[in-house]
């Protein structure tokens, strides 16, 4: 983040009355909305999209600052295996560092590190992201790193091995923590019959059958040019670094990846409890949602950060904790794929509570479904959402990775500004016709003892 707005972050601090302060945050987002503006530019907020000869698309953040951001993202994750390979997407991101045609895997792992950098990467149900951070300066490092992962990994026979019994316990871990289990759970259950379902990680009787072949297929298929972006937050000259990216990642020739997607298909609704000898409740009561795509995802976001959002004042956190102790975690938080999605809210209770947490929860929604919050109090919860949007914008790395997934999946670059442009204009009836999808009678549950 740039000094310029550190120091407009810090004047928001400065006055004593909550309308003036709301009145500077908004002020502060007329700023970041123009982008035309001198304000804007001076705050280093310059955004180069270029497409290179083999339809890569890259978004170039052109900041100052002594730190590169590079990574790119892979129109890619767990939902696009078939039912032979589950959980190799994941094992793709785990193998692709140990070993290309001229690197072995402690070599790659070092390229970044001995610089004082760091590689790494993560998958989800539709994406995979590989990125790097590094000391301005090494950006041709960077990329050069990059390219030769995605043409030129080769998957030895013997790192798959290792690497196998690595996910192995990476799955015994989830399943001795029944508070992140259950969302994986509770999603098999929501999205049955889709390639939604399954876990992330796969089975251990999955991953046993993957093989390096099966890698390079899957990298062959997915990691092409017209189904990746990649983004660079530096400081290099925006020329230079085109030409340096079309150097590296311009040999990249791929077809194109064919996606065979399949809208989830509807499930009946389920009210799940499973006894394990645990000591703690561990619930999620979620709903069907739509996509991200849908013009009114920007009104369920204002709603989920107002039932179990982040902060100890969101309305769930007051009703279950902070009034009645009947938990110490409550929250709720969307999950939106390209056709589909989901809301979850999940709180950990005495086993005996249960029941009254689930009221709790229903007596929410039809609050929201059946009435439209006053004024002043909707207000106020716009009011936060942005704050906690500038909050979060000092996040440099996940900045510059959100710019590359808006080009990925919405074919434009959004930035803060545009999502606090969006959360201005929602309207208390939009929050409520949103509630009433999730109102009691809509929702699944599912409960690990």
């Amino acid at each position: 983040m740039g000094r310029s707005m550190r120091f407009i972050m810090y004047r928001v601090s400065q006055p004593v009355c909550e309308t003036e302060r709301w009145c500077k945050i908004k002020e502060i987002f007329v700023i970041l909305l123009s982008e035309k503006s001198e304000n804007y530019n001076n705050m280093n907020h310059k955004y180069n999209v270029f497409t290179l000869g083999n339809g890569l698309r890259v978004v170039n953040w052109h900041r100052d600052g002594l730190v590169s951001y590079i990574g790119f993202v892979v129109n890619a994750g767990s939902r696009d295996e078939d039912t032979a390979h589950f959980g190799l997407a994941h094992f793709v991101e785990h193998t692709i560092f140990k070993g290309t045609d001229k690197r072995r895997g402690w070599q790659i792992s070092s390229r970044m590190e001995v610089v004082g950098g760091e590689l790494n990467a993560y998958t989800s149900k539709e994406e995979t992201m590989v990125y790097t951070n590094a000391p301005a300066g090494y950006e041709e490092r960077a990329i050069e790193l990059l390219a030769d992962l995605v043409m030129s990994s080769r998957f030895p026979a013997d790192d798959i091995d290792r690497e196998r019994e690595v996910i192995a316990e990476e799955i015994n871990s989830y399943l001795d923590s029944p508070s992140d289990s259950v969302y994986d759970e509770f999603e098999e259950h929501a999205y049955a019959g889709s390639g939604l379902a399954h876990n992330i990680l796969g089975t251990h009787e999955s991953i046993k059958h993957l093989s390096g072949s099966d890698c390079r297929n899957f990298l062959d298929r997915y990691y092409t040019p017209s189904n990746m972006v990649m983004y660079c937050a530096t400081s290099m000259d925006p020329d230079r670094l085109m030409r340096l990216v079309e150097r590296y990642f311009g040999l990249l020739h791929f077809p194109h990846a064919v996606h065979t997607r399949e809208v989830p298909p509807p499930v009946k609704l389920f009210d799940i409890r499973e006894d394990r000898g645990n000591h703690q409740a561990n619930t999620i009561v979620g709903s069907r949602v739509f996509g991200r795509r849908d013009p009114r995802r920007f009104a369920l976001f204002l709603l989920n950060n107002y039932l179990g959002g982040p902060c100890m004042n969101s309305r769930l956190n007051r009703e279950m904790r902070e009034k009645r102790g009947y938990v110490y975690t409550v929250d709720s938080n969307v999950s939106l794929m390209s056709d589909s999605g989901l809301l979850l809210i999940y709180f950990g209770s005495d086993p005996s509570t249960v029941g009254k947490c689930r009221r709790l929860i229903d007596n929410e929604l039809d609050r929201l479904a059946n009435g439209e919050l006053p004024a002043q109090t909707f207000e106020k919860i716009k009011r936060q959402y942005c704050g906690q949007l500038l909050v979060s914008s000092d996040h440099i790395e996940n900045r510059a990775m959100s710019l590359a997934k808006s080009l990925l999946y919405f074919d434009s670059v959004s930035d803060i500004s545009t999502m606090a442009e969006n959360i201005m204009t929602v309207t208390p009836a939009q929050v409520r016709e949103v509630a009433e999808l999730l109102v009691a009678g809509k929702c699944g549950a599912l409960t690990i003892i």
